[in-house]
């Protein structure tokens, strides 16, 4: 690992340089949160991310607004110093009183994204489920307008010629902010020098195999030589095109709410009668809703194709290594890959919790509802996945009927149905997540009794 670098200045300009930061940030976020807000920052350990937290950490005073900020460090694995990396960040976020979390994810190197995307989709997936309000990003303008030229040379539309957003709220995670976006990495320099900051260097940046780091080293000053403040035109542009992609946004989103069955999906018949250039928006708006990332164009044309082709009962499933859109009675579905599901059974001795298929099953003591507790005492008790053939009484006096029969009642699509959890009490099937209790099972008026609920991805299913 190279050792950390650091930075020291007097020259007033660049003291200027400095405060016009500081004077960004501010701007940038006293309309934004509140007291008691929780800002947290993707913290790397380099120069961009120490000056972002520095700045932020130091403006908790002169703000005037209490907010509470924390820090996030992804730990992909891929580099030897790594572990050097996160001793740094850990031993700088102590200095500045700022609780960090280290996370480590594992980045596949099998797959035909590459190292490089590999590691962008697992360092997102966990900002996407960071707990806070606010999750900033240290990209500045530089950043940016590689950005522009690498999705343009790979052939994006409008939303890739827009580069990165300044904002992207999230349905189910914080808000992602880029206050630093309109910033040259220049002045983040001047601002390191004058706080003489310490980080470290990420040998992976020089290394030209990489094409934003070919971009950066090779191409941008060629560039900038031939067309002077070509960095700043560029810039400008993904300003104009974001506006336009907005704007297609807004499009999207009259097209969904007129779509939108009863179920709150989009009807296959109504979609494919819509042109072909807003059937495109359309979807990549639903992608990108979904928290996944654009879609390349050749997948959008493909999606289209086999969905002009489904019929009511048919299931196309397209994937990426994001999602998959499939279509289930004449609905369109964009789900996240089904994540692995327990192979062994899940004993439960009155636990509040389970986990199961990355979500959970909560245990939720209460009186005259659910299972009646009792019968949970004698015989082991257990989770276990679907296995065939099973049967279940929704209600007395009703013959017990086939699970396959009651969850195509219930519109539960093929895919959904493998990841559902089912409780048995010894030989007996008591509860089945997405269907209910059995009869035989349920808790009368006034005894104890616990309600199992089944929560996907922590969004949580009625209580039955």
């Amino acid at each position: 690992m190279a050792a950390p670098k650091s930075s020291r200045c007097t020259d007033r300009s660049k003291a200027d340089s400095a405060q016009r930061l500081v004077t960004q940030l501010s701007s940038f976020f006293a309309p934004r949160i509140s007291p008691g807000s929780r800002l947290c920052v993707g913290f790397s350990g380099g120069l961009d991310s120490v000056v972002l937290l520095h700045a932020l950490s130091r403006l908790r005073t002169s703000l005037g607004i209490p907010f509470k900020l924390s820090a996030i460090h992804v730990h992909h694995g891929i580099s030897p110093n790594a572990d050097a990396w996160a001793e740094f960040c850990t031993e700088y976020c102590q200095r500045d009183a700022v609780p960090l979390r280290i996370v480590r994810v594992e980045v596949s190197r099998d797959g035909n994204e590459g190292l490089e995307a590999a590691a962008r989709r697992a360092r997102h997936g966990v900002f996407f489920n960071c707990d806070a309000d606010w999750l900033a990003l240290a990209h500045h303008r530089d950043d940016q307008t590689e950005t522009v030229l690498l999705n343009l040379l790979r052939g994006a539309g409008i939303a890739g010629a827009a580069g990165m957003l300044v904002e992207r709220p999230q349905a189910h995670g914080p808000n992602l902010v880029r206050p630093l976006l309109d910033i040259t990495q220049a002045v983040i320099k001047d601002y390191a020098a004058e706080n003489s900051l310490r980080w470290i260097d990420d040998e992976s940046n020089d290394d030209l195999h990489y094409r934003r780091n070919y971009l950066r080293h090779t191409v941008m000053p060629l560039l900038d030589k031939k067309f002077p403040g070509a960095q700043k035109a560029l810039a400008r542009a993904a300003g104009l095109f974001a506006e336009s992609a907005l704007l297609l946004d807004d499009l999207a989103a009259i097209d969904r709410a007129a779509l939108a069955t009863l179920t709150g999906r989009i009807g296959l018949t109504d979609f494919n009668a819509l042109a072909p250039s807003r059937a495109r928006n359309l979807l990549r708006f639903e992608w990108l809703s979904a928290g996944f990332r654009a879609p390349d164009a050749r997948w959008i044309d493909e999606a289209l194709r086999q969905l002009a082709k489904g019929g009511l009962q048919s299931e196309t499933c397209l994937a990426t290594a994001d999602g998959e859109l499939r279509l289930y009675r004449n609905e369109l579905h964009i789900i996240k890959p089904c994540p692995s599901i327990p192979d062994k059974p899940l004993p439960w001795t009155g636990d509040l919790e389970l986990p199961w298929a990355g979500g959970r099953v909560l245990f939720v003591p209460t009186t005259g509802a659910g299972i009646r507790r009792s019968l949970l005492g004698d015989d082991q008790v257990r989770l276990l996945s679907r296995q065939g053939g099973e049967r279940l009484q929704p209600e007395a006096g009703r013959p017990r009927r086939s699970l396959r029969n009651l969850l195509q009642e219930a519109a539960v699509p093929p895919w959904e149905r493998v990841r559902l959890p089912y409780l048995w009490c010894g030989e007996r099937l008591a509860w089945v997540g997405g269907v209910g209790v059995d009869a035989a099972f349920v808790c009368p008026a006034g005894e104890a009794g616990v309600v199992p609920v089944w929560e996907p991805n922590g969004q949580r299913e009625s209580a039955r």
